[in-house]
């Protein structure tokens, strides 16, 4: 099951598997590869409705960390990956290579932690966009690099601004 919320950054869909979030991203919704099974719309299922409420909370700056319960699909490697997104304070960032060494690998390792990065099924509830380039440039993201910059815009207390 699934809803669509907008948001300042555009419309969010969040899919569920009727106890967990499994999935949310971005318009447009074709061109997103997710694993979790979207099913019938239904906004008014209790997981979906927290997950937009949390959400609106986040982008109106009320929210810093999100409670939901998280049941994304991917491998044993992107779970781990997944995990340590997750362990990056609100109005921070991580290089690729640091998840890496997170992990207990060397920063060359920083090609995968990237690649699993790409693969979150979860965006904003699972920080991916919290992870920039071993330069401190903004780099890839599936909602696309302005929607990136405006997340870490909204998380940022000013001192990130030469990221932008």
């Amino acid at each position: 099951m699934w809803t669509v919320m907008e948001t300042p950054a555009g419309e969010l869909r969040v899919v569920s598997d009727g106890t967990a979030v499994t999935a949310a991203y971005f318009a447009p919704f074709e061109k997103a590869k997710i694993a979790a099974p979207l099913g019938e719309r239904d906004d008014t299922h209790p997981v979906l409705v927290e997950a937009v409420r949390q959400l609106r909370a986040y982008f109106a700056k009320e929210l810093v960390e999100f409670d939901l319960p998280l049941a994304p699909v991917g491998t044993a490697y992107q779970q781990r990956v997944w995990d340590e997104l997750r362990a990056i304070p609100y109005g921070t960032t991580a290089t690729y290579g640091e998840i890496a060494r997170q992990l207990g690998q060397t920063s060359a390792a920083s090609r995968a932690v990237g690649l699993a990065n790409g693969r979150n099924p979860i965006g904003i509830i699972v920080p991916c966009h919290r992870v920039i380039g071993a330069n401190g440039r903004l780099v890839g993201y599936a909602g696309g690099l302005e929607r990136k910059q405006m997340l870490l815009a909204l998380e940022s207390d000013g001192s990130q601004s030469e990221l932008f």
